[in-house]
């Protein structure tokens, strides 16, 4: 059937139209894809060529109130493989091996993974010695990646505090894990490209895109009070082989923590070679004990604020022991007191004394301002695992939990919880939350990104009712069971205090926590100091013996160390026996040798310099020493 020409045309015009807007589809859709999409596929194929060395950011560094580094980083690089670009596995892993020191198995086994990229485990973090020479081995397929390590430049001091960080930077325990989101930082990296055998693209630039080091974390710590801390426990340490040690340092006028440290410790960069219960447990926050005599300080606070107590007028009759629903409660003093004023009860830390006063307030009342200054419940400070102690119960609370809980026995409660509720008692009533992170700082720019202030959670007695126990506290030092906490020309006030420890529902027979809380200047109160040692060696345990002389040698040097000038309006010390004798500091500047030869100076002398005439005397004249005390003369020539 022939067909005609002019079907043939028609036909032969439709292939053509057809044609037509195939290519045009065809060329749009180029067009389509090299002008809109072209960046879109070119960045695909891209991430499809590109190989990620990561760079990790620089950890924030920890640092004290005056910018002394505490926790800080050290660059060390680490290993990582492109397997598909190592020519000759065996002589690569047999190289890294005697650089790295390790199994040239091990290494071997990474070298010939299927995945495109590994971090080599013998060569993490490794020193930068060790990455030049296997840089300078010029192997394919091995590179050098930035990395860091975390570095605690004093050791074991502040540990517990600081807690720290895992291999990978992450924060584990401590500050470091409070505030692991601020200090980590945003990871950068270096993307070379290679084909998909793995074979580097050297035609394509490596582009790098910098890490965000992480926020400096500021604390409220003092290291210069820290250290003083520090010392006198390594001291305690090594005098009486306690089971444990806790020591806090707080500012009382706005919760900041200036010294904390516990034992036993351990050094952050080496924490696995000490049990998990060592580390894991900072004990002036997570420790909860019967705090013993210094609990009596809360007592005495809610009957003078009460109004049910007058320390100087009225008297109160010890006889050594009191009975309370049947059950006899003893005096430390055998024999007792006899009769005292209950300020002299305050002194000398008479439990019948403690139990009436108990009584005076009731159960409802007393609880009241336990519950007020804070114990039963967490005091917020931010560090990690913090107890909240253990109170009776109310409908549980007869006349033996009440009089008990008078002086500090059958409760419980955590170092932290006495340090807040002593500083409110002495600062006029106040009770802040304690805290220790004081500011995070942008370390680019500088800039403080955030900050804590001081937080006040409630008024919980008068300022006179304040004063009346800042007043009775300084009496326990001068004349009271904390004397050998007083501390010449500085007005220091504080408590006692001696625990049974209990295990198995009864009290340990010789194994007390002995303690001591004071604070200074006892009129205006810038330090609270707190010791407590667990269970002390070759010594009688109380407070008073063990603790308090802690407490005066941390306070002293302090106070010192802040600028505290020392001033001789104070109360009269209680001599004792052992007590040596106190002189007051000549006048000395001025005078000759031959002058000084002629007066009756009951000092040693240290002479310095050249000439004839005292130019400078140290200590300056009108300070108290003791008898014997050798003091330091600068001599030079009269012009």
């Amino acid at each position: 059937m022939r067909v005609s020409n002019v079907t043939v045309r028609k036909r032969l015009l439709a292939v053509l139209f057809i044609g037509v807007a195939v290519f045009l589809i065809i060329d749009v859709r180029l067009g389509y894809v090299q002008f809109f999409m072209g960046d879109m596929l070119t960045d695909r194929a891209k991430n499809s060529w590109s190989r990620e060395i990561p760079f990790a950011p620089e950890r924030g560094e920890i640092v004290d109130r005056n910018g002394v580094p505490l926790a800080t980083n050290i660059s060390a690089p680490t290993v990582w493989v492109v397997p598909r670009q190592i020519i000759d596995p065996e002589d690569t892993a047999s190289r890294l091996a005697a650089i790295l020191k390790a199994p040239k198995e091990r290494i071997l086994k990474s070298l010939v993974e299927t995945e495109s990229m590994i971090r080599l485990p013998a060569g993490r973090k490794i020193s930068h010695a060790k990455a030049k020479e296997i840089r300078a081995l010029g192997l394919k397929g091995i590179y050098i990646g930035g990395d860091s390590k975390r570095h605690y430049p004093y050791g074991k001091y502040l540990s517990h505090v600081l807690g720290f960080a895992g291999i990978d930077n992450q924060g584990l325990m401590g500050l470091e894990l409070f505030y692991d989101k601020e200090l980590s930082g945003e990871k950068g990296s270096v993307q070379f490209y290679a084909d998909a055998k793995g074979r580097r693209m050297d035609d394509m630039a490596d582009d790098y895109e910098p890490p965000t080091d992480g926020l400096d974390l500021k604390l409220t710590i003092d290291t210069k009070i820290q250290t003083i801390v520090e010392r006198e426990l390594e001291i305690a340490q090594k005098t009486y082989n306690p089971d444990g040690l806790i020591a806090i340092v707080m500012n009382p006028n706005n919760g900041e923590i200036l010294a904390m440290s516990s034992r036993p410790t351990f050094d952050p960069a080496d924490f696995r070679s000490v049990p998990q219960e060592v580390y894991n447990r900072n004990l002036p926050v997570w420790s909860t004990y019967e705090p013993g005599s210094t609990f009596k300080i809360i007592t005495l606070a809610a009957a003078l604020e009460e109004g049910k107590v007058n320390l100087e007028k009225e008297h109160f009759h010890d006889s050594g022991s009191v009975t309370v629903g049947g059950a006899r409660l003893k005096c430390w003093k055998r024999g007792g007191h006899g009769s005292q004023t209950f300020l002299e009860v305050v002194q000398n830390s008479c439990n019948p004394g403690f139990v009436e006063l108990g009584e005076r307030l009731g159960k409802e009342k007393l609880f009241s301002y336990i519950k007020g200054f804070g114990f039963g419940e967490k005091t917020g400070i931010d560090l990690q695992g913090e107890g909240t102690g253990i109170l009776f119960k109310m409908d549980r609370v007869g006349p033996v939990e009440l009089a008990t809980t008078a002086f500090g026995q059958g409760v419980s409660v955590t170092p932290i919880q006495q340090v807040s509720a002593v500083a409110a008692a002495v600062n006029g009533g106040y009770l802040y939350t304690p805290y220790i992170a004081k500011e995070l700082i942008d370390p680019a720019s500088g800039q403080i990104v955030m900050k804590n202030s001081p937080s006040l959670k409630r008024k919980v007695i008068s300022e006179e009712t304040s004063k009346q126990l800042r007043f009775a506290l300084e009496s326990v030092v001068a004349q009271g069971t904390g004397g050998k906490a007083f501390i010449d020309s500085y007005r220091v006030g504080g408590k006692t205090g001696t625990a049974q420890k209990a295990q198995g529902g009864r009290y340990l027979e010789n194994n007390h926590i002995v303690s001591f809380i004071g604070f200074a200047p006892a009129d205006k109160p810038q330090l609270v100091v707190y010791v407590a040692v667990d269970n002390p060696k070759g010594t009688v345990q109380f407070g008073g013996v063990v603790s308090a002389p802690i407490v005066g040698n941390i306070m002293k040097d302090s106070l010192i160390a802040l600028g505290v000038k020392p001033r001789h309006e104070q109360i009269e010390k209680k001599k004792t026996w052992t007590d040596v004798p106190m002189i007051a500091m000549p006048e000395l500047e001025g005078l000759t040798k031959k002058e000084i030869s002629e007066q009756m100076i009951n000092l040693r002398i240290e002479a310095k310099g050249d000439g004839d005439v005292v130019m400078k005397q140290l200590p300056q004249a009108g300070t108290r020493v003791k008898e014997g005390s050798t003091i330091i003369l600068y001599f030079g020539k009269k012009e």
